[in-house]
């Protein structure tokens, strides 16, 4: 069974040392309770959950799958009584507001333990994962009997939320839905229509299920402009709160699915069920976005989650495998033959692993820090620039780091060899559950224009002139800093081609919008290579400035900026390659007609 440890301290060395979340912590409102001692036992008592109670479930879970019994959903065994220690443990409400139940610690902390959840077991983690987004679409457009009636249920944990918008016969553009909403006397709303891929859509692990269903109300305009949101409960909530009557929504079968096996996800039959307006008519994915950009942020974690459990197993495996001598002659001669990790290209599997895992930890969490100023920072600017900044970074945390993600378990794989295709070592399955990461809340196509189109272009760049701004002061302060040069030069010149393709496919897009999804992966995997570079950068100064202090932690140290040097070096090269992919253009992309590919249709 693969095995995992929290990374505790690289956890606090980006937390406490490069990005001071202590001082960052006690500006916020709320916030100084989440003290040194505070966090670190959050911190312990999370790594603790994680590794003895959700790892030894997620290979069994794999195998098991759900079932579908009578309309019923039964999860794996074992998958309920985790939960059950999940609510018990006060976990659900770790970042949520006192005022319904929860501890009021900021969200950041909830997001570190998150990639815990995801590392050992991504698909138990999917049944709480979208009750923290359904409590912010309420808490931040639903009435006030709404937030009576759902919030608290939803932060203790009792109760559980989905997000209900893909249909059959439309996913992304949900301006095509067909699921309808007819009012009733008592401003209640009769919901008729069928939904796909609902993550934990039904399941026997709590008592209730809050769906936030989009649809269509007889007035609606066409198009997105037409849609609605409502809160559509499993069981209709009685005269004091508990689950009643049952609601005529149903599961009418589970998918059968690549990986993720451990989680159901559902085919959800809405017949008349009661639902409730959430916010005004018409204005439903607006209010959607604030649960969908939420969700997006956690895909990024699992991402990350599956990257440090692929690169810990792959390490220890690396370690103890036995398989020719180093090519400069024996490094272990008392053995039969070497073990793999002396050669390199193992190395590079592995550090690109390790670059990887550590790099996306300080993206998220750096983005974590501008979550928590949106939602509690007292100054108006600050709190300004940073919704700028998380608006920008939200889909590279997504796609990037799901991409990526996939790349490192697939490496994890390959340093298993054989044994990597095998399922009792755990490592075909972070594949496999990695897979679905890039398509699901967007998939990678549709973050990047979502980056270059929505964040970068229809904001003329200023969007962008914010983090470019940041880099280039950063540069600008390690200038005379003969340490960081290997950093500080390479991130400097990048920073300014950054801007100068971005400008290049605006003046493109001018005369052919193509241009924008022509450009717009490579554009988006270009960003996040360069945002990790500034974050690593960040973390090589942060190391420098321990090892000249001393100490007994120098190994750490030196290992951060030996694995910053291997991005550098061997990975950031990979923005020459985008570059030159948006330089291209989408002439060659769209030369050749559809008639051409040999499929035998026109568009």
């Amino acid at each position: 069974m693969p095995d995992y440890q929290a990374p505790l301290r690289d956890l606090r060395f980006v937390m406490d040392e490069m990005l001071d979340y202590p001082a960052h912590y006690a500006r916020l409102p709320g916030g100084e309770d989440a003290t040194p001692d505070v966090v670190d036992a959050i911190l312990e008592e999370g790594a603790r959950f994680a590794r003895e109670v959700l790892l030894p479930l997620n290979q069994s879970g794999d195998r098991e799958g759900c079932r579908l019994e009578g309309g019923e959903v039964k999860a794996p065994k074992g998958f309920k009584q985790a939960y059950a220690q999940y609510v018990e443990g006060g976990w659900p409400g770790l970042a949520a507001e006192a005022e319904h139940g929860g501890q009021g610690l900021p969200a950041s902390l909830g997001m570190a333990l998150n990639e815990m959840i995801c590392a050992t077991n991504l698909a138990w983690g999917m049944y709480p994962g979208l009750s923290h987004g359904a409590a912010d679409a309420l808490r931040h457009h639903g009435s006030e009997a709404q937030k009576a009636t759902y919030l608290t249920k939803l932060v203790e944990g009792t109760w559980t939320g989905t997000m209900c918008l893909t249909e059959p016969h439309c996913g992304t553009d949900l301006g095509l839905i067909k699921t309808r909403a007819v009012p009733h006397d008592d401003g209640s709303h009769a919901i008729t229509g069928t939904k796909i891929f609902i993550s934990a859509g039904e399941h026997d692990l709590a008592e209730n299920i809050v769906h936030l269903v989009l649809a269509k109300l007889p007035d609606a305009p066409a198009g997105s402009k037409g849609i609605s949101l409502f809160v559509v409960p499993k069981f209709l909530p009685d005269g004091d709160g508990n689950p009643g009557e049952r609601n005529g929504v149903t599961c009418g079968s589970l998918e059968h699915k690549m990986g993720i096996h451990g989680n159901a996800t559902c085919v959800m039959n809405f017949d008349a069920a009661r639902g409730f307006l959430v916010g005004a008519p018409h204005k439903g994915l607006a209010c959607m976005f604030t649960m969908m950009n939420a969700a997006r942020i956690g895909v990024g974690i699992q991402g990350l989650g599956l990257t440090e459990a692929s690169f810990q197993n792959a390490l220890a495996y690396a370690r103890d495998r036995l398989q020719m001598r180093a090519l400069a002659g024996p490094k272990a001669p008392e053995k039969p033959a070497d073990p793999i990790i002396v050669h390199p290209d193992v190395r590079r599997m592995l550090l690109t692993q390790k670059a990887f895992a550590e790099g996306g930890r300080m993206l998220v969490l750096y983005t974590a820090q501008m979550i928590d100023l949106v939602e509690h920072g007292t100054d108006a600017a600050e709190k300004e620039r940073a919704e700028t900044l998380l608006g920008l970074l939200t889909p590279i945390v997504k796609a990037f780091l799901t991409e990526v993600g996939f790349e490192a378990t697939n490496e994890g794989v390959q340093v298993f060899g054989g044994h990597g295709f095998i399922q009792e070592w755990g490592m075909e399955q972070l594949v496999r559950d990695a897979r679905i990461t890039r398509l699901y809340e967007g998939t990678t196509g549709i973050q990047a224009l979502d980056l270059l189109g929505r964040k970068v272009l229809m904001s003329q760049g200023e969007t962008l002139k914010v983090f470019t701004k940041e880099i280039h002061q950063f540069c600008q302060a390690e200038e005379g800093n003969a340490e960081l040069a290997e950093f500080v030069r390479p991130l400097a010149k990048l920073n300014r081609e950054w801007g100068e393709l971005t400008m290049g496919v605006g003046m493109k897009a001018m005369s052919d919008r193509e241009e924008v999804g022509a450009a717009s992966v490579d554009y988006l995997m270009y960003a996040g290579y360069v945002t990790l570079a500034y974050l690593f950068a960040r973390a090589a100064r942060q190391a420098r400035a321990a090892l000249a202090e001393g100490g007994d932690e120098a190994a750490f140290y030196r290992a951060k900026l030996d694995t910053a040097r291997f991005y550098y070096q061997r990975l950031l090269p990979r923005t020459r390659a985008h570059k030159a992919a948006i330089e291209a253009g989408g002439e060659t992309l769209m030369a050749i007609g559809a008639e051409d590919f040999g499929l035998g249709f026109e568009i």
